[in-house]
């Protein structure tokens, strides 16, 4: 599989996950430890616990969701790294939202282990 079918299939599941609301098969795609980069704010996470509380707060934001779409553009590769940039945008009146990722190979899976939001 190509890094950029990779990095799709990868954010299909993302998106399916954020559209159930399901904080608990977000969480399992993020790698321990990962690094969120927030402007003025760096959370280190060091358990996915983390990740489940942070989107459990977050879903609200989402309100009226129903689709989520995601435009992801890889910027670089290695046999253990994918950096994809990613442009997601919603119906429903969210906002769009671009991050950079990097996701990590973590046993037979890929993880995210670092997020950068940029601007949309």
């Amino acid at each position: 599989m190509t890094e950029n079918a990779t990095a799709d299939q990868f954010f299909e599941t993302y998106a399916r996950a954020l559209l159930d609301r399901d904080a608990a098969a977000i969480g399992a795609q993020y790698g321990v430890p990962a690094l969120i980069e927030f402007p003025d704010q760096r959370i280190a996470v060091t358990d996915s616990s983390q990740t489940e509380g942070f989107f459990n707060g977050a879903f609200g934001q989402y309100e009226g969701v129903a689709e989520a779409h995601a435009r992801v553009d890889v910027v670089a590769e290695t046999a253990h790294s994918i950096w994809a940039d990613v442009t997601w945008t919603y119906d429903g009146g969210a906002p769009a939202e671009r991050n950079m990722y990097e996701l990590v190979r973590v046993g037979d899976a890929w993880k995210i282990a670092v997020l950068t939001p940029l601007q949309a």
